[in-house]
C-alpha cells in the first residue's frame, strides 16, 4: 500500500511536470504509476487516501472459531505430538481418539499463524544421470532395500556400523544388526537372519544396494544366489537410488532421543537399535504408505485402517459440509510401490511442435 503523503508527493510531482507541458501518461509512467492511478487518487476535492485497511472483510462462516483454533495449538502442544509434523498427529487423533479436528493443511495454517512451523530440510540442485533399473512391488518380501551407515562411538573418530533391510512395500524393517566393523560377511548374516525370519527361502526377492564394498563381496553374491535373491545396484555417484534406506536412516538419526553424543558401547548401541525398530515397525505412521504403521502394512491390516478413517471423514463432511470444498482426503491403500520408477520425459514447447 502507499501511504497518503506518497501519493501527495507523487501527485505534486505529475502536476508539476504537466505545468511544464508533459502528457499525463508518459508523467505518471515516469513515476511506475498509470494514469489510471492518478485519475483515481485525485478524483473529489481532495487526494483519495488508500481505503483498504478500513475495509470491513467478513468473517467466512466456515472459520475457525477461537475455541477450535486453540484446541488445534493444544494437541500440538501435547508432549506426545510435539516432535510430530501435521500429518502425524491427524492420523494419530483418528485411531488412538476416534477424533478429527481439522485437515493437514488447516493444522499447518495454524502453526504458521502462531509462528510454530521450522523447515528442517536441506535441499540440493538435481542432476542429470541415466535411468535406473525399476523395480514394482505389489505385495510384502517382494522387493528389499538395504544399506549400512555409521553410529558414533563413545570418541571423536570411532564408529559402530548398523546394517538395516527394509522391505519397500510395507516399510517394515526386516532385518539389521549393529557391528564392530563394515565387511560383506556381517552383511551376509543379516540377510540370512532376514530370509528365515520373514520365510522366504526360495522365494523370488530383490534386493536393492549401493555400490559399497558390504554389499558386493564375492562370498555374498554366491549366498544371494542360493537363496534366490536377485542382486540390485544403484547407478555410480547416484544417492537417491537407494532413497528407501537413505530415508530410513534420515528418520533414524531424527529421532529425538538419537544419541548425537556417541553410544557407550556396542551392548548399549544394539539396544537404542533395537528399540528404535520396535517404535519404526509398530508405532511410526509412515507417510508414503497412508500413515499406517509399517506392521500393520506389512501383515496386511491397513485395509481395514483406511476403510475406517475414510468413513470418519466423510461423517466429518456430513456433520459440516461448509468447512469442506472438494473430495474428503484420500485414504485408497498404495497398491504399487516402484523402486526408482521411471518418469516422463517432459515435452518442451519445441518437442511438441515436431
Amino acid at each position: 500500500m502507499i501511504s497518503a503523503q506518497t501519493r501527495q508527493q507523487a501527485v505534486a510531482l505529475i502536476e508539476e511536470a504537466r505545468a511544464q507541458g508533459a502528457r499525463l501518461e508518459p508523467a505518471c509512467r515516469a513515476l511506475g504509476l498509470t494514469a489510471r492511478t492518478y485519475q483515481r487518487w485525485t478524483r473529489g476535492d481532495e487526494l483519495q487516501e488508500d481505503q483498504r485497511p478500513f475495509a470491513e472483510r467478513p468473517v467466512p462462516a466456515n472459520a475457525l472459531t477461537t475455541a477450535e483454533e486453540q484446541a488445534i495449538l493444544d494437541v500440538c502442544h501435547r508432549p506426545a505430538f510435539a516432535n510430530l509434523p501435521p500429518e502425524q498427529i491427524v492420523v494419530r487423533l483418528l485411531d488412538e481418539e476416534d477424533r478429527y479436528l481439522a485437515s493437514v493443511s488447516t493444522f499447518y495454517r495454524v502453526l504458521r499463524r502462531h509462528g510454530e512451523l521450522a523447515h528442517r530440510g536441506r535441499a540440493k540442485a538435481p542432476k542429470r544421470h541415466a535411468p535406473p533399473t525399476t523395480y514394482q512391488a505389489t505385495a510384502p518380501n517382494q522387493v528389499w532395500s538395504w544399506d549400512c551407515t555409521w553410529l558414533p562411538g563413545p570418541v571423536k573418530g570411532s564408529h559402530y556400523y548398523l546394517v538395516m533391510i527394509l522391505d519397500i512395500y510395507s516399510r517394515k524393517l526386516v532385518g539389521w544388526e549393529v557391528f564392530l566393523a563394515e565387511s560383506a560377511l556381517n552383511s551376509r548374516t543379516v540377510i540370512e537372519r532376514a530370509v528365515l525370519a520373514e520365510q522366504v527361502i526360495d522365494k523370488p526377492l530383490v534386493l536393492h544396494a549401493d555400490n559399497g564394498s558390504p554389499f558386493k563381496g564375492a562370498t555374498l553374491l554366491e549366498k544371494l544366489r542360493e537363496l534366490n535373491i536377485e542382486s540390485s545396484f544403484s547407478r555410480p555417484r547416484v544417492s537417491n537410488d537407494n532413497a528407501f534406506s537413505e530415508a530410513l536412516f534420515r528418520t533414524c538419526k531424527y529421532v529425538p532421543n538419537y544419541p548425537v553424543d556417541g553410544f557407550a558401547d556396542l551392548d548399549k548401541a544394539r539396544h537404542w537399535v533395537q528399540g528404535f525398530v520396535a517404535w519404526y515397525n509398530h508405532e511410526h505412521r509412515h507417510s508414503g504408505i497412508r500413515f499406517v504403521t509399517p506392521a500393520q502394512r506389512h501383515a496386511g491390516h491397513d485395509k481395514v485402517i483406511l476403510a475406517r478413517r475414510h468413513t470418519l471423514h466423510q461423517a466429518a463432511r456430513r456433520a459440516n459440509p461448509a468447512r469442506w470444498s472438494g473430495k474428503t482426503r484420500n485414504w485408497e491403500p498404495i497398491k504399487v510401490v516402484s523402486l526408482n520408477p521411471e518418469r516422463e520425459p517432459v515435452m518442451t514447447p519445441a518437442k511438441k511442435a515436431a
